[in-house]
């Protein structure tokens, strides 16, 4: 039998930290026709279940338009189970609207444990909020004979934290008889051992909506053999875009083309249609010249999406302005005689002696 398992949705996010009106738009709706791709290949290679272990909506208040879209994709596909947990930021509202629960749509509670069974496969899950860790942990009850897949939704530790919400003490679920555990909440891929038997894994997001969720993103195909009980997985990159943060070393630097090289060596192979963060780091000479404004303008030409961030420090003997009877020197040596950090000097200085050089500060 094959299994996908996803996570981390989110659709319907505003995705308006960065981008313009327009973008966000079409970031929100690549994100549901990245959720419609993933169910039509499910529906192409056989698939029998998709598990969404949380966090399937942004928020409470979604648009019709998602609504349908997730529920007119389930009603199309009878022969696909949907086994939807909800997470931290899913609400009751979209189940409780619906008039009627489709049959190929199962869902969990947080009161108890649910198992699902497909022969010797069974799919087990419980929501957080109402049970103690002590309670969900203790009322697990898994047949060792059986094929088991478990589902979660939190931010797993080694430990227990005193039943802090949304945290899964991968401790309690060792020698559970857990074959697969498939977890939501980190929105990067991550796999790793249980114990002997068992393995945890993070299907990770869909799409990335943010530079701190940069990286290839997709979700797991789970193949399981039920003569052998044999599980292989592989992870499925299928984002429409993906994001990158590049840092770039600028030292030794001295004009803007000389940045823009540099930069353009490291982003040579990335594809257009990402959106990029460039951070530029290393120490540059206190007269070098880098125009953060024309250099974005040009890489926004380029890609989907781009910024830079200026995250160099200044390269200044202070020997050399000791004695140094100039303007320039004077306004350096009262900066330095602050009690500033060294980012609060590098940007007071850099403006200054822009000032003094008669170039546009912005």
């Amino acid at each position: 039998m094959k299994i996908i398992h996803c996570s981390d949705l989110h659709l319907d996010s505003k995705m308006k930290s960065n981008l313009d009106s327009k973008k966000a738009k079409e970031r929100r709706d690549e994100i549901l026709l990245t959720y419609q791709k993933m169910v039509n290949y499910a529906k192409e290679n056989d698939v029998k279940i998709i598990l969404i272990a949380g966090d399937m909506f942004d928020k409470k208040n979604i648009t019709v338009k998602a609504k349908n879209i997730v529920l007119d994709s389930i009603q199309a596909n009878p022969q696909i189970d949907f086994i939807y947990l909800k997470g931290n930021h899913d609400e009751a509202t979209f189940i409780a609207e619906l008039e009627e629960i489709p049959e190929n749509l199962k869902l969990f509670n947080q009161e108890q444990w649910t198992t699902y069974h497909y022969g010797k496969i069974t799919i087990s899950g419980i929501e957080f909020g109402k049970l103690s860790s002590y309670e969900i942990y203790n009322t697990l009850m898994l047949n060792k004979n059986d094929i088991n897949l478990v589902m979660l939704h939190g931010q797993e530790v080694k430990y227990d934290q005193k039943d802090k919400a949304e945290i899964i003490n991968m401790q309690s679920l060792k020698n559970k008889n857990i074959d697969y555990l498939a977890l939501g909440h980190i929105h990067k891929f991550k796999q790793e051992k249980i114990d002997t038997r068992g393995i945890y894994c993070y299907s990770g997001c869909l799409e990335g909506r943010g530079f701190d969720e940069c990286g290839e993103k997709g979700f797991v195909l789970i193949d399981i053999q039920e003569e052998t009980s044999k599980i292989t997985t592989r992870f499925i990159p299928f984002a429409t875009r993906r994001l990158y943060e590049i840092r770039v070393d600028v030292t030794d630097t001295f004009s803007t083309l000389d940045t823009e090289n540099r930069i353009d060596q490291q982003i040579k192979d990335i594809e257009k249609e990402a959106l990029i963060k460039i951070v530029l780091t290393g120490k540059v000479e206190l007269d070098s010249e880098r125009d953060i404004a024309y250099l974005e303008k040009k890489y926004k030409g380029m890609y989907y999406f781009a910024k830079i961030y200026d995250e160099t420090t200044l390269k200044i003997d202070y020997m050399t302005y000791e004695n140094d009877a100039s303007l320039k020197g004077e306004f350096i040596r009262l900066v330095l005689k602050q009690n500033l950090s060294e980012e609060e000097q590098r940007k007071i200085i850099t403006t200054g002696i822009k000032a003094l050089s008669g170039e546009e500060v912005n």
